[in-house]
């Protein structure tokens, strides 16, 4: 039977999601986490390996022996070295669209809470602020509409479209960036180049995924660009964001407030700058974990590994695979 290693499984079943219809398709090993040492060790009879953000890098491809196809058990593959996978001739397949709804979800109720500070003031309530008030009311920061507010969306792919629909729902005016290959004469909505569209909206959400080009998009000087009163929203990938920068912009006011999901390392360390800057509202990478979304995820994780099976993979990342001599 074909060994099917998984290197940090957890995430996507801490027990409420079983590996029965992967397990059926070939020798299953499942790990919960692995750290690098590991990952090298337990990638030596793996034939299929998994893996969502276990680094799956040159080293470890090359101590892979029997090796012939990787899946990452998410749609990012910047986990994966894919130029050392295309030239062992090994596909890395990924897995599109799954948390689509739950990533847009998520992104507005980062949106939500900067607006209304809902876990401020309930943590408010919670410690009996609301019992020594003099009035039936009280703000501890101001409250934003959005109605007439712009929207600016850098990656206009499927969460793109999810978070612009759930946008113009609340009355927002939705713009997108001009990335890569994207059209200005797209009619499904207005297309600015970046620098124009981090100067004129009041809101900035990134979904675009973390290459070369992308690292640090979120600089000091786009940071300089945007409105005093703006608001930066990130549930893509930690990396698009210069942190340290965004840190100085938060504290000194050049926007007002930042939601992120995600960080450039995860966990995040101690000295991460944006732990203890001003209105930053972080989330533990939990966007994506609605078991609806890990139960796709796992349908379509099936799906590519019994494609590698048939030699005919599908969802591959690195086309280029194809050409190297196995």
């Amino acid at each position: 039977m074909t060994r099917i290693v998984i290197f940090d499984g957890y995430t996507v079943n801490p027990g409420d999601n079983p590996w029965s219809p992967l397990a059926e398709l070939g020798e299953l090993t499942v790990f919960d986490r692995s750290s690098p040492e590991e990952a090298l060790e337990r990638a030596a009879d793996a034939e299929i390996a998994l893996t969502n953000k276990v680094l799956l890098d040159a080293t470890v491809i090359a101590r892979a022996a029997k090796l012939f196809g990787i899946g990452v058990l998410a749609t990012g593959v910047n986990a994966v070295d894919l130029q050392a996978a295309s030239a062992r001739g090994i596909p890395v397949c990924n897995v599109p669209s799954y948390s689509t709804v739950s990533v847009a979800q998520h992104a507005i109720a980062l949106l939500l809470e900067l607006c209304h500070r809902v876990g401020l003031h309930d943590a408010s309530v919670h410690a009996g602020d609301w019992q020594k008030s003099p009035d039936f009311s009280y703000c501890l920061s101001s409250i934003a509409e959005l109605e007439g507010k712009s929207l600016g969306i850098v990656g206009y792919g499927a969460i793109g479209r999810r978070v612009a629909a759930a946008a113009r729902g609340l009355g927002m005016q939705v713009r997108a960036a001009e990335l890569g290959h994207a059209r200005s004469s797209d009619s499904e909505v207005e297309r600015l180049p970046l620098d124009q569209l981090f100067q004129s909206s009041d809101v900035i959400t990134l979904h675009c995924p973390l290459t070369p080009e992308t690292k640090h998009l979120v600089s000091t000087a786009r940071l300089a660009l945007m409105k005093p009163t703006s608001f930066l929203i990130n549930t893509a990938r930690g990396a698009l964001i210069d942190e340290l920068a965004l840190r100085h912009a938060l504290d000194s006011g050049t926007i007002a407030g930042a939601a992120l999901d995600v960080l450039s390392s995860e966990p995040p360390r101690d000295d991460n700058p944006l732990l203890s800057a001003k209105n930053c509202v972080i989330t533990p990478h939990i966007a994506w974990t609605s078991l609806p979304a890990r139960k796709r995820l796992l349908e379509i994780t099936v799906e590519n590994v019994r494609a590698l099976l048939s030699g005919q993979p599908i969802h591959v990342a690195n086309p280029d695979y194809a050409r190297a001599t196995r």
